[in-house]
């Protein structure tokens, strides 16, 4: 679990004063999670969690908290800030903004199959288009200029063969960032982290063919507007991916991308650019994981994830195997 600040009772009683959310039932630390302290709340007016905010600022945090009631209130199944007494969505403790939101039913499916990823692609393209009309406008923090501030700090660290893809991979998405075709792909509010263990899934009614149901999407503090195609690949690299590979199953990957198109067709730009998506998809997640498990910050708990899963990822990506394109909704 990583909880960065302890709550006790007392702070937690004295916290919700701000709040009309009853008594306290039960509150316990999330097992998840390596950026925030979260909690789950449950109190006499329902189940909710309370999330404190180790990095993000008082002058971030809005646009996330805004972009999340923006999507719920598009029928997008997000977690729904709550506002305090006051009207704020967020709220100081121990220093450090904190907010709390719904929470939403269902579980995370940690070995999904192309049911699951058919009803993630769907909700993804929904998410993109309920974003077009948010005004308000916070770039992806962990893209290139987070790269290229992070990257030198972490060759020390590594081998040279780490030290030459890291370099090189850079190299080559600067030039990708700064072509005309990356300017054409279109962008917006982006989840930007949206792996399995952030999305749910609940019973699916009588009945339903596929028997799966999507509950909702959550954890949005690392969402930034970006380019939608970065967005789908991330999502893709992570839902359509054998684990001990890095190797994209081609059948979950079809899947997804079919599922998404159903909802918004991909440009012709972004079907020429889905490999190099593709890369820096696995490159941010490689540089983050990196960074994590090299200077870490201090916590209660804390387990940074492998970096190696996503050095294999990205390694495959340009190993030259056959890579699966976007498929037309016609094939």
């Amino acid at each position: 679990m990583a909880v960065f600040t302890a709550v006790s009772p007392a702070d937690l009683a004295q916290w919700l004063k701000h709040y009309s959310l009853g008594e306290v039932i039960e509150f316990r630390g999330i097992s998840s999670g390596i950026e925030n302290s979260n909690f789950f709340l449950t109190t006499t007016q329902g189940e909710y969690v309370l999330t404190i905010f180790e990095k993000l600022t008082a002058a971030q945090l809005p646009f996330y908290l805004d972009l999340m009631r923006h999507l719920a209130a598009h029928q997008v199944p997000v977690p729904d800030p709550v506002p305090r007494d006051d009207g704020a969505l967020f709220g100081p403790l121990h220093g450090k903004p904190a907010a709390i939101v719904s929470k939403l039913d269902g579980a995370p499916q940690m070995a999904p199959a192309e049911a699951h990823c058919i009803e993630v692609g769907q909700m993804l393209a929904r998410m993109h288009l309920a974003g077009r009309d948010f005004t308000a406008y916070q770039p992806n923090l962990r893209s290139l200029p987070w790269w290229r501030d992070t990257v030198p700090a972490l060759l020390p660290h590594l081998d040279d063969a780490q030290r030459t893809l890291l370099s090189n991979e850079l190299a080559y998405q600067q030039a990708f960032f700064a072509s005309t075709a990356y300017a054409e792909l279109p962008a917006g509010p982006c989840h930007c982290d949206l792996f399995r263990d952030n999305v749910l899934f609940t019973a699916a009614p009588s009945g339903q063919a596929s028997g799966v149901r999507l509950g909702g999407f959550f954890d949005f503090y690392f969402a930034g507007c970006d380019k939608w195609l970065f967005d789908v690949a991330v999502t893709v690299n992570d839902w359509c991916v054998d684990l001990a590979t890095g190797q994209l199953d081609p059948q979950r990957s079809a899947a997804l991308l079919r599922a998404y198109q159903t909802v918004r067709p991909f440009t012709p730009a972004e079907t020429r650019h889905w490999g190099d998506m593709l890369r820096a998809g696995a490159y941010r997640f490689w540089v983050s994981r990196l960074y994590d498990f090299y200077l870490p910050r201090s916590a209660e708990l804390l387990q940074p994830h492998d970096p190696g899963h996503f050095e294999r990822i990205l390694r495959e990506r340009l190993s030259g195997a056959e890579l699966p394109g976007i498929p037309t909704l016609c094939n």
